[in-house]
């Protein structure tokens, strides 16, 4: 159990890292306001705490770093979220202001993320499990090939190309897609391959038997499989924190990034709330020098994504959690009134 003045110490010294990214001597720490102790004092409380686990001595500097076992304790007892009334401001009127599709709203809040923290930001999708077809829409780019442009009551968007026949015409293809938005609309993407196999191709058949060749590759490209999106925000930022001047880390972080599996396998272990996993914490091997804290948001009958951000140990915590405790409930609340007026 920390005594109080322990705790004082302990928080001076992990909000002058985070801020400077120095070491944190006694003399320092002795010299501000809200500090009533001698340098000694502080020296002896620094030493406790050092054998206690939650600071670290560097072998450069007389001062002292918290420790992973230190910023756990301070996010867990030491910090509330703050007031952030400006960026705050910021988020509301990009996701309120104007009607966007979904995709936009993401990509904007995973790049407004990013630049409001100076961190890598990544904002999951939504899992499609309950996702449904709206629309249909087919348009030819040339006289042998089109593209099917899906969208879901999510807002999303997804275009897939297909192989047409050379005499094909323009009515032939309307008169597809008619019966494709008749049929599928409001079927969940997953069950979209039973719809096919049974009544599609039945109908199809019946209808539009001189289109069986473009039908086929019509259907084809709506059974690929559907990825779960990544929004990703920052990529460079982390060029920027100290803690990344050696280029093995910078690899294994980008190594990392570009693998979009391994990072929705990451955040998909997320649950509601906010979720702060510290150095050694996290699994992956590439972020295990890096914070990782996460945030649900919400999208109506039960579909869940994640917004994340990735950044040193040394992560302004105070102003992330309130940060993703801000737009995940903006987006909840925005993206659940849209869907809920589409259904």
């Amino acid at each position: 159990m920390l005594t109080e003045r322990q705790l004082l110490i302990l928080q001076v010294i992990i909000d002058d890292f985070i801020e400077s990214a120095h070491p944190v001597g006694s003399r320092a720490i002795a010299k501000k306001e809200v500090i009533p102790y001698s340098a000694a004092t502080i020296r002896n409380e620094m030493a406790d705490l050092e054998d206690m686990g939650f600071l670290e001595k560097t072998h450069s500097s007389s001062g002292r770093i918290p420790s992973e076992k230190g910023y756990r304790y301070y996010v867990d007892h030491l910090i509330s979220p703050s007031i952030l009334q400006q960026e705050g401001n910021v988020i509301k009127h990009m996701i309120q202001d104007g009607f966007f599709e979904f995709e936009q709203i993401v990509q904007m809040s995973a790049e407004v993320l990013s630049e409001l923290t100076n961190y890598t930001s990544i904002i999951l999708g939504p899992e499609i499990f309950e996702t449904k077809l709206k629309q249909i829409q087919i348009i030819p780019l040339s006289a042998s090939t089109a593209v099917a442009i899906l969208v879901t009551n999510t807002g999303h968007v997804e275009h897939r190309s297909f192989s047409i026949p050379e005499e094909i015409n323009s009515s032939d293809l309307e008169k597809m897609v008619n019966i494709l938005n008749d049929q599928l609309h409001g079927v969940p993407i997953l069950q979209l391959a039973e719809k096919f196999n049974a009544e599609i191709d039945a109908m199809m058949q019946k209808y539009v038997s001189d289109l069986d060749k473009s039908y086929q590759h019509l259907k084809g490209a709506f059974l690929q499989d559907h990825p779960v999106k990544l929004y990703i925000g920052g990529k460079s930022n982390m060029l920027m924190q100290p803690e990344f001047n050696d280029v093995n880390k910078i690899r294994a972080f980008y190594t990392m990034i570009e693998n979009e599996d391994e990072i929705v396998n990451l955040l998909k272990q997320s649950n509601d709330g906010i979720k702060v996993s510290i150095g050694r914490e996290n699994d992956v091997d590439a972020i295990k020098d890096l914070s990782l804290i996460t945030a649900a948001y919400h999208l109506g009958e039960g579909q869940m994504g994640t917004i994340a951000l990735l950044g040193p140990t040394r992560m302004e915590y105070r102003k992330v959690i309130s940060l993703l405790n801000i737009l995940s409930h903006e987006m909840t609340d925005v993206l659940y009134m849209r869907y809920k007026d589409e259904n």
